[in-house]
């Protein structure tokens, strides 16, 4: 019979214990199949709602350990500081007394009734409460309350009684006993609040020792917590998601040879793999779709791109055209006075003009870059002015006002010097008194503003809106080479730049040029 006993109790442990596998195995089943049932919201929120139930946990178990041990400590300190504080005012009042009955002058009363207000204060400070201090400590603290209450009654009388009174000797001696038991009621009493702090450190010293191990305890719950939670979410949320991705990388390279994908998920995640298996079975269709498409799509960007390289090469050749352009008129009436000048005046103007003349034709020769500096072209600017004004005389006046840095702004080449002619061939050369042009440059915003204004012949509403027109649709015949060269190129170069006309008739005409930042990316 006893040796059944033992055997019968294992049984029965062993089926005890079988159970309750089989029972968490049950309810382990029960959990993944809801839990894979709801969706991908309540999911990610029942997982942070039980991270944060898990960290709150955590952190209140440890706060209650630290508070726990911190709050120990801290009254053994607490009270051991209150005694010593009520000691060390006690002896600061007895010596400030002592001082003050020696020699009473203000600065030591003052001590004096620092001192013992500080005593008062600590005194009151200290623990008073039997339960929690106990009865030695109580009895001492008891003592000390009613003789200093003692204590302060002798001292009050003995300083309202005068020196010379007889008894004045024997009731200081009196108070300074008095002061020495305090003194000693005191230490009596930080002695007994160590060793009773002392007794409390060692009954929880074992709770101390033990506290790492029981942090070890929950830290080891919460992580198994956290990693069969993070399993959960990981099965339901992570494991599909490789498995799209593993299917998308081979889709990516045209392998569309995988089986479809099988998932137990009833939520978005499942929903998304049966669109996905549908998406595969279409995808080499439209694959293929593309792959024409982008070829169709390649050959007209390549045509369009050859397009452009032809009208850049054409902007290039009506470039080119420009400067080629050389007025026969305007050559043979420089030469006839460069010719005439040499007969009546001295070397220096002939060599002006013809210097002059030779950086015309040297800029509008050898000039091959698109985009100049503004100084550049104001030089330009000036050599042909001199020379219109050798021929015109004083019909001519130019002026200009620069409000930038020349050398810094960049415009396009043979910009200034065709607007000038202009203003003067049209404009000022067939009007008998002649007239002024000016030129002005000046920022405006983000914009480089060019104006070339002339008091010439001017034009009427109606002719202004022909030339503007004749620039847009590039009829040289009717504005020139050189004005419409200038509109295209603004337009061509620069997006978002302009060409203006202002004109009355018998009173002249002002071009203005908007270039954005004022200069342009070459190319």
């Amino acid at each position: 019979m006893r040796g059944e006993r033992p055997a019968l109790f294992a049984l029965c442990i062993g089926a005890y214990f079988g159970k309750c596998l089989r029972l968490g195995v049950h309810m382990y089943e029960y959990i993944r199949k809801h839990w894979l049932g709801i969706s991908l919201k309540k999911k990610l929120g029942i997982y942070v709602c039980l991270v944060i139930l898990v960290i709150l946990v955590s952190v209140l178990f440890s706060f209650l350990l630290m508070d726990f041990a911190l709050g120990n400590f801290n009254t053994i300190l607490d009270d051991n500081s209150r005694c010593y504080n009520f000691q060390e005012a006690m002896e600061q009042e007895a010596s400030a007394f002592q001082a003050y009955t020696r020699n009473r002058i203000r600065d030591y009363a003052e001590r004096y009734e620092e001192s013992c207000r500080k005593t008062e204060q600590s005194l009151r400070e200290l623990p008073f409460d039997y339960q929690t201090i106990g009865a030695a400590r109580y009895g001492r603290t008891w003592n000390i309350r009613n003789a200093y209450e003692n204590y302060c009654i002798s001292r009050d009388e003995l300083l309202e009684k005068s020196s010379e009174d007889e008894r004045y000797i024997q009731k200081l001696y009196q108070v300074y006993s008095m002061q020495e038991y305090l003194q000693i009621y005191a230490r009596q009493l930080l002695q007994l609040t160590m060793a009773a702090g002392d007794g409390n450190y060692q009954r929880q010293v074992p709770f101390f020792y033990g506290m790492p191990y029981w942090i070890l305890a929950l830290s080891v719950v919460m992580i198994g917590t956290m990693c069969f939670l993070t399993r959960l979410l990981s099965h339901a949320v992570v494991d599909p998601m490789e498995m799209l991705a593993d299917a998308t990388r081979k889709i990516a390279v045209n392998d569309f040879s995988g089986q479809d994908l099988t998932v137990e998920n009833q939520d978005e995640m499942g929903e998304m793999v049966q669109a996905f298996n549908k998406m595969k079975h279409a995808t080499k269709g439209y694959i293929q779709t593309l792959m024409t498409n982008h070829e169709i799509s390649e050959l007209l960007h390549k045509e369009a791109m050859e397009r452009m390289e032809a009208e850049k090469q054409l902007e290039e050749a009506r470039l080119d055209l420009l400067k080629s352009q050389i007025n026969p008129h305007f050559l043979f009436n420089t030469l006839n006075i460069i010719a005439c000048m040499a007969k009546l005046e001295d070397a220096y103007t002939t060599e002006k003009m013809i210097t002059s003349m030779s950086n015309l034709f040297r800029y509008n020769l050898k000039t091959t870059e698109q985009i100049v500096p503004l100084n550049q072209e104001l030089k330009v600017v000036q050599d042909y002015t001199y020379i219109q004004k050798m021929r015109f005389g004083s019909r001519i006046r130019y002026d200009c006002r620069i409000e930038v840095d020349g050398s810094a702004v960049r415009i396009p080449a043979f910009t200034l010097q065709p607007l000038v002619e202009n203003a003067i061939v049209h404009g000022i050369a067939k009007k008998e008194q002649g007239g002024r042009v000016f030129l002005k440059v000046w920022k405006k915003g983000e914009m480089l503003v060019i104006s070339v204004a002339d008091t010439g012949m001017g034009m009427e509403e109606e002719l202004k809106q022909q030339v503007l027109e004749a620039l847009k649709n590039r009829n040289t015949s009717m504005v020139g080479i050189g004005l419409g060269n200038i509109y295209q190129r603004i337009h061509t170069m620069y997006p978002g730049g302009w060409m203006k006309i202002y004109g009355k008739k018998e009173r002249g005409t002002v071009i203005q040029i908007g270039i954005p930042g004022g200069e342009a990316e070459e190319g």
